[in-house]
């Protein structure tokens, strides 16, 4: 197993991509810390499997938006597993609505949670890894900081935040032995899919799915590979 021995931190892991990231680590043997912010049971359904597979695992609750509490997930990897190996940043949030609507304190929110909670988590992190020799981290990003989608303008912008900070921080903790990127998977299958009127205009998706190479949109499963 690719991972064996090593500690991953995944935000935002209770449900959806996050999740499929928590388990396909859980099966290249690492163990894992599940984070959410407001719904336990799913962070502690995914534990549970986790567990299932003969890794540990704990469930830490963090609002990302503080830095404090970001800064605890890093305090859990260190008391629990004496370590960190791998951050994933997949947590993300956002309102979709038209430039004109948006309103200051969604817009810090967005880009908190999304963008500035990474260079923290990062700042963090980056000491624990370089104990061990080096790591990785990585952060989901979205066609949206590159890309106009309707009513998207918050979250693609905290999404080229995002993909910036990669860039910077790839340069900067390169010589610790630390691997950044960025995953940028475009249109996944997810509940979160919902919310956007690409799900609920009629035939819209059908033909996303058509106009994909693969003749499908990729799952939550594709992107944890």
């Amino acid at each position: 197993m690719r991972f064996s021995g090593k500690v991953a931190l995944i935000t935002g892991s209770g449900r959806g991509i996050g999740h499929a990231i928590a388990l396909r680590l859980a099966e290249e043997g690492a163990d894992i810390i599940v984070n959410y912010f407001r719904h336990r049971p799913p962070a502690e359904a995914t534990a549970a499997l986790i567990r299932n597979q003969g890794r540990k695992a704990i469930v830490v609750k963090a609002n990302l938006e503080r830095t404090d509490e970001a800064a605890n997930l890093i305090s859990a990897a260190h008391s629990e597993f004496g370590g960190l190996d791998l951050l994933i940043h997949s947590a993300a949030l956002g309102y979709n609505r038209p430039a004109l609507q948006q309103r200051p304190k969604g817009w810090d929110w967005t880009m908190n949670v999304n963008a500035r909670s990474f260079l923290f988590l990062a700042q963090a992190a980056a000491p624990l890894m370089a104990q061990r020799g080096g790591g990785a981290m990585i952060a989901l990003s979205s066609p949206g900081s590159q890309r106009v989608i309707q009513d998207y303008i918050v979250v693609g912008a905290s999404k080229a935040a995002l993909e910036s900070l990669v860039r910077y921080l790839a340069v900067e903790l390169g010589d610790l032995g630390i691997a950044v990127n960025g995953v940028s998977p475009g249109v996944v299958e997810t509940e979160a899919l919902q919310h956007f009127e690409l799900a609920v205009t009629p035939g819209l998706l059908d033909r996303v799915r058509r106009a994909t190479p693969a003749g499908r949109l990729p799952t939550a499963d594709d992107v944890a590979a």
